[in-house]
């Protein structure tokens, strides 16, 4: 008798995430591995290139063995059992190792940095009322933007990385072009207070990306043209500051604010659709599911190259390109959104549909700073002032682990673009770069003198960017100079990581000492 002989067998089948059976059922040996499944599935699947994929029964991943998988779990050996696999990027993430860089130029804290959408571009805003632009092929200062007079509080890149809007606690919203440091247009003025988030119109839905939405202090939206320079709505319901805006790739936009709802409005004309009501406390911070693939558009994380371009092609190629992305990683569902609140809980919403929430996440012991979800859309991460990042199911809200190391707050999280890796900037001073998949710590990245109030990875995958109260930018690489490198069979897969929300300001509200004490600011 053969040793496979004594291996006890099972009758499985292969589902996709959405319960679309994949084949026929059939028999395979308890001892099967991840590499097998991955080959028969990608056979059934009949691809022209093998897709990376991850499979789970009851919701628990086979890493080892669906023995190893099974064991603890009450299974009936005379039924079908069900497989899910779920299709991974097909690229692959290299953990950033060591800093190549600290560049001083700003003279306050800096308070938050963003990669553009290509990772081309780095720009930084900070207390010292200066936007700065960065060389990344020299890590040196390249444009100082001036213009605002006070704390540069929010920015945020066009998706067509040709334009970044600032936003300052003096009220005014600047537009800067990244290949001269020049202002482009007019100010846009008209906020009473302080602009507190920024947003772009998605690509796909207008290629010139023309349009801009503020959220500010005085409770208010505002819709800016940007090409013309002037307000186009005002978007009026909120009874206290709004906190974040998004604008979603179906026509809809999301804002959140102190008086403890989420709003969701029509982008075509201003119109109030629907009140999301369900936290104790503000709401400082929101996720869009499609957040990632909006904030790169038509550019493809796969395609990244060593030398970072700007997006080439007519509007309608761009326009297409990004609608493309955005309907593979929106699938047939709508647009999900998840909220963090000061009443330590977080809300995961279907706002397209519902008013009501999908769940209601509860563990964290301190408000939430800030929540991401992965550019997968399966993850959802939210960093707090309990010193921990959570991560949740993206779909069903369930909690999935606690990431713990940080020994003080987390203010700012961000994903990599192949949902495998996630960085945290922390007031202890330090980076740390996180596994989602073997949920521990990747790699601890010391350096900053004080708090780190932002970070972000760039789409390219060759940097993560940090800055904070030290006054000092530091960039971070990756552990040798190479765009790629072979994992598995003979594939190879580019390092791609993506880019982040710039800081949300209640977390500057955070911020104590330069910041006039937190409890003062967020009044």
């Amino acid at each position: 008798m053969s040793p496979d002989e004594d291996v006890q067998r099972l009758l499985i089948q292969f589902r996709d995430e959405a319960g679309e059976s994949l084949g026929s059922p059939f028999d395979v040996p308890v001892t099967i591995t991840p590499d097998k499944l991955q080959l028969v599935c990608n056979a059934l699947l009949q691809k022209d290139e093998p897709v990376p994929l991850a499979f789970f029964v009851h919701d628990a991943e086979i890493v080892v063995s669906l023995e190893k998988t099974l064991a603890g779990q009450s299974v009936e050996t005379e039924k079908v059992l069900d497989i899910i696999y779920q299709p991974q990027a097909v690229f692959r993430v290299r953990a950033v190792t060591r800093c190549t860089s600290s560049l001083e130029g700003h003279t306050e804290a800096v308070i938050s940095v963003a990669f553009s959408p290509t990772g081309k571009y780095l720009a930084s805003g900070s207390g010292d009322t200066t936007v700065r632009f960065w060389d990344l092929s020299t890590e040196t200062p390249q444009f100082t933007a001036k213009g605002h007079r006070h704390w540069v509080l929010s920015i945020a890149w066009s998706p067509d990385g040709k334009k970044l809007a600032s936003g300052c606690k003096n009220s005014q919203i600047f537009l800067w072009d990244p290949a001269t440091g020049n202002q482009i247009g007019r100010v846009l003025a008209g906020h009473s207070k302080w602009i507190t988030c920024l947003c772009w119109e998605p690509l796909h839905i207008n290629p010139e990306c023309r349009y801009l939405a503020s959220a500010s202090k005085d409770g208010s939206i505002r819709i800016w043209d940007t090409l013309m320079g002037r307000c186009d709505k005002i978007l009026t319901s909120h009874t206290q500051s709004v906190t974040c805006v998004k604008w979603g790739g179906d026509g809809l936009i999301y804002s959140s604010s102190q008086d403890r709802t989420i709003k969701v409005w029509r982008s075509q004309d201003g119109v109030l659709c629907r009140t999301l009501q369900g936290h104790a406390h503000w709401v400082n911070t929101m996720a869009l599911s499609t957040d990632y693939v909006l904030r790169t558009g038509a550019f493809e994380p796969a395609e990244a190259t060593i030398n970072p371009q700007d997006l080439s092609g007519s509007l309608a190629e761009l326009k297409d390109k990004a609608q493309q992305r955005y309907d593979q990683v929106r699938g047939q569902e709508p647009e999900r959104l998840v909220s963090g609140s000061d009443d330590f809980t977080l809300f995961l919403w279907r706002p397209a549909e519902d008013k009501k929430p999908l769940e209601r996440m509860t563990g964290h012991q301190a408000l939430i700073n800030q929540v991401l979800f992965s550019p997968d859309t399966r993850i959802i991460a939210s960093a707090s002032f309990d010193k921990s990042i959570k991560l949740w199911d993206g779909r069903t809200g369930k909690y999935v682990t606690s990431l713990r190391g940080h020994v003080s707050a987390v203010y700012q999280i961000a994903w990599s673009a192949d949902s495998r890796l996630l960085v945290s900037g922390s007031s202890d001073s330090t980076l740390k770069v996180w596994d989602a998949k073997t949920k521990k710590l990747a790699v601890d990245l010391p350096g900053h003198a004080d708090e780190v109030y932002a970070t972000d990875w760039s789409p390219d995958g060759q940097r993560v960017a940090s800055g904070g109260k030290d006054k000092c930018l530091r960039i971070e690489v990756l552990p040798f100079p190479s765009a790629c490198f072979p994992v598995g069979c003979a594939e190879c897969y580019l390092l791609v990581l993506p880019v982040s929300a710039s800081p949300h300001p209640q977390q500057v509200s955070a911020m104590d000492g330069f910041w006039m004490g937190a409890q003062n600011f967020r009044k």
